[in-house]
């Protein structure tokens, strides 16, 4: 905890902030696709279970329309991280700047 503190107090009060967006991001991109699997097995068992070609039909392009969806959440999270680490990495500004919390080991979950 007190780590944490300093982290805040090194990034002028961002830095719980920082890393509770990094964490955010990094459950985003762990959720998504557990729902996607959940989702899509109750979709087709309904479908399958029912007997119906249509049903089948509609659930598998249900599923393919959540996995473009879940693919596409997952590539805008990692895009938005990438370029924050890289915007971090690429600028001279001072330590006391949102960039240098973003770019920061201990904010991305690190051990405290």
């Amino acid at each position: 905890m007190e780590f944490v503190q300093i982290l805040a107090d090194n990034c002028k009060g961002l830095g719980s902030v920082v890393k509770l967006v990094k964490n955010l991001f990094d459950i985003i991109k762990i959720i998504v696709p557990i729902i996607l699997i959940i989702y899509g097995a109750i979709d087709l068992t309904k479908a399958v279970m029912a007997s119906d070609d249509k049903e089948i039909k509609a659930a598998t392009s249900k599923l393919i329309k959540r996995a473009v969806a879940a693919v596409a959440v997952f590539f805008i999270v990692t895009l938005v991280d990438v370029v924050m680490g890289i915007v971090a990495e690429s600028t001279n500004d001072s330590k006391d700047s949102i960039l240098s919390c973003w770019k920061s080991p201990s904010s991305s979950g690190a051990t405290e």
